[in-house]
């Protein structure tokens, strides 16, 4: 008898307690439609206060075996996904949100295009059902100056839904920088990848837990963990200020040749000034970017801690 490969599913979430039932149910269905594989559940508790951890243990369709992983407090999301990674035993996984914006039905085509050589699927948004025009604006321009500022190619209008192979997962589970932007990790580190493309449904239940502040920290983090060019507020400022700086000395050039109004000397103090200013504060944003990234790896903290950690067997 020829032993089923086991694939794991790396399911985070943050208070769905609205939505968590239904999520395993449709994980369970399509998982059970796929008879050659043996299945697991991780799921990511990270750090909820409603009742979603509860929903989950008393969770009656479970036909397959479920790791409850809790954190001790909300780490985030990335951090999350990144616990799943470190506790699946399966030879493939694939990571997907319990809130059902991306299908869990298109783990059989993963699975094919893995079986043909590919060890890495990502599941490629053609279109965003139900999503503002802000947030689709500002993702798209997130992933182009993504691509323009950092050295290696990571897909446009991707998330983390994905399945990624065991080899994958070793690599990734290796790699000790604190600043986890996933989905650029897994581009850095290569092999075959593909996608699958696919519609975005609107969440099945509940708000969305990812606030603006959570998506603009997002994506400094992966900004700042995949360019060399400094891109946080300082650096803006610099270049902002630089701007004025570029106009002011416009204006004394034009002042000092074209008008009777200056005074003798004022032009060349107000031009160095603007000019070193503008530059310094480029500067210190340089330094300032690289100076905290090596703050935070320094600390050697632990991505995040658990509270709890639980098998529920299946029935």
């Amino acid at each position: 008898m020829i032993e089923r490969k086991l694939i794991s599913w790396i399911i985070p979430c943050f208070n769905e307690e609205e939505v968590i039932i239904k999520s395993l149910n449709e994980i369970v269905k399509v998982s059970a439609s796929i008879t050659n594989y043996q299945w697991e559940l991780v799921i990511i508790d990270d750090g909820s206060i409603d009742k979603t951890s509860e929903l989950i243990k008393e969770f009656t369709n479970n036909k397959f075996d479920i790791h409850l992983i809790q954190f001790s407090r909300n780490f985030g999301h990335q951090n999350a996904v990144q616990a799943g990674l470190d506790y699946c035993k399966g030879v493939a996984a694939i990571i997907i949100d319990a809130d059902l914006q991306d299908p869990p039905y298109l783990a059989e085509k993963m699975i094919n295009k893995w079986e043909n050589g590919f060890q890495v699927v990502y599941g490629k948004r053609v279109q965003r059902i139900a999503e503002n025009k802000f947030k689709i604006f500002t993702a798209f321009l997130f992933y182009r100056l993504l691509n323009f500022l950092s050295g290696i190619p990571i897909p446009n209008d991707t998330g983390d839904f994905r399945l990624i192979d065991r080899e994958v997962i070793d690599v990734l589970n290796s790699m000790p920088e604190k600043g986890r932007f996933i989905r650029g990790l897994i581009s850095w580190i290569g092999f075959r990848q593909t996608s699958i493309k696919y519609r975005r449904n609107k969440r099945a239940a509940g708000l969305t837990k990812y606030s603006l502040r959570k998506m603009i920290s997002l994506a400094l983090e992966g900004l700042t963990n995949f360019s060399r060019r400094p891109l946080r507020l300082a650096t803006f400022l610099g270049f902002f200020f630089s701007i004025f700086a570029f106009l002011g000395i416009i204006y004394v050039l034009y002042v000092r040749l074209f008008t009777l109004t200056w005074v003798p000397g004022w032009a060349a103090i107000l031009l160095a000034i603007l000019l070193s200013s503008g530059i310094q504060m480029i500067c210190i944003g340089i330094l300032g970017e690289y100076i905290g990234n090596i703050f935070f790896e320094s600390k050697n903290r632990p991505l995040y801690v658990l509270s709890s950690r639980e098998l529920i067997v299946h029935k």
